[in-house]
């Protein structure tokens, strides 16, 4: 199965939820154009109130769109940009990529993958109950994120929904994806 872009979303303000779109534009070192975490510094409120310095490794949040159809067998209807992702992708496996990975996304952008979107109290105000169902357990106890991965921006590009998105690895050894 190919991966592709499923649809994409931004919003110009800090809220949860995004706008979906007929495309977004990735800018390099900054992310999303148009969008409240467009940055090279930090832009989530919880994170610019600890260090407005440090990067912003948030630059971009993509989703997988499987885990909608999950979440519906357990009562959550949700739809394109509604937990505040900027490409809502199908047929990758977000969460089991190693950070690094690149994924190039439809002509020409690319962007590389820093780590896990931590779930937050957000989710519960959104769809109460949701925070929960977007964590796990593993066999060893271990907590499994599913809220989708975030992304730098290494390449600008257009983004459309039904764009191709290709996988590139890093160098192994490769690490596990991490909160970022």
């Amino acid at each position: 199965m190919q991966a592709i872009v499923e649809s994409v979303a931004q919003a110009p303000s800090h809220r949860f939820s995004k706008r979906p779109a007929m495309w977004i534009k990735l800018l390099a070192g900054l992310g999303v154009e148009g969008d409240a975490h467009l940055g090279t510094t930090v832009k989530h409120r919880s994170r610019v109130a600890r260090d407005p310095t440090q990067p912003n490794l948030r630059q971009v949040h993509l989703l997988h769109q499987e885990l909608f159809r999950e979440l519906e067998a357990r009562g959550f209807i949700l739809g394109p940009g509604d937990i505040g992702e900027n490409i809502l992708t199908s047929g990758i496996d977000l969460l089991g990529l190693p950070t690094g990975t690149i994924l190039r996304i439809g002509a020409a952008a690319s962007v590389q993958v820093t780590g896990l979107r931590n779930p937050c109290v957000q989710l519960d105000r959104f769809q109460p109950g949701l925070m929960a169902a977007t964590l796990d357990r593993d066999q060893a106890g271990n907590l499994i994120r599913k809220a989708g991965i975030m992304a730098v921006v290494l390449t600008t590009g257009q983004v459309r929904p039904g764009d191709r998105i290709d996988i590139e690895l890093p160098p192994e050894p490769h690490r596990p994806l991490a909160p970022v």
